[in-house]
């Protein structure tokens, strides 16, 4: 059976800690689908076209990855690609409190469904989506915490 691996998240942008962690799953999972969640009641600041066109940029030349978007729950969408793990990165120790509790709801909804932790590298550990976001409204540069960052284009 193919290990195939779910990374959600909003991706907001999609930073280098989370291309670290896709980088280091390539060996564990024979796929990865990197599943750019749409939470209606949230406005993004990079469009959901440029997110995923942003992410594909990073992985072109892989066939192990692809980028879908989803509005259903984590664990339904796994279901539906028929993905028995869902992917997440940990900075620190408060990534884990959040991301454990998350886990043992998706366990409680979808047993068959893991979830596996891997740990970024130290150099990216200061990288948040939120904090990027900030930077780039407020002109400033990304390019050192977003790869190909120019490929980003804003909704508003």
């Amino acid at each position: 059976m193919k290990k195939i691996a779910v990374f959600p998240g909003s991706f907001d942008p999609f930073t280098k800690g989370h291309e670290n962690v896709v980088h280091k799953a390539m060996n564990l999972f024979d796929e990865i689908i990197i599943s750019i969640g749409v939470n209606s009641t949230k406005s993004s600041y990079y469009s959901l076209e440029s997110r995923k066109k942003h992410i594909l940029s990073l992985f072109e030349n892989n066939p192990k990855i692809s980028v879908q978007s989803y509005q259903s729950l984590t664990t339904e969408f796994c279901k539906v690609n028929q993905a028995n793990y869902i992917l997440r990165g940990l900075r620190d120790v408060k990534d884990f409190e959040y991301e454990r509790s998350i886990s043992q709801m998706n366990h409680a909804l979808s047993p068959e469904i893991e979830t596996v932790f891997l740990i970024t590298d130290p150099i990216f550990n200061h990288l948040n989506s939120s904090i990027i976001r900030e930077i780039a409204k407020n002109g400033g540069v990304i390019d050192n915490f977003v790869t190909n960052a120019q490929i980003l284009v804003t909704t508003l």
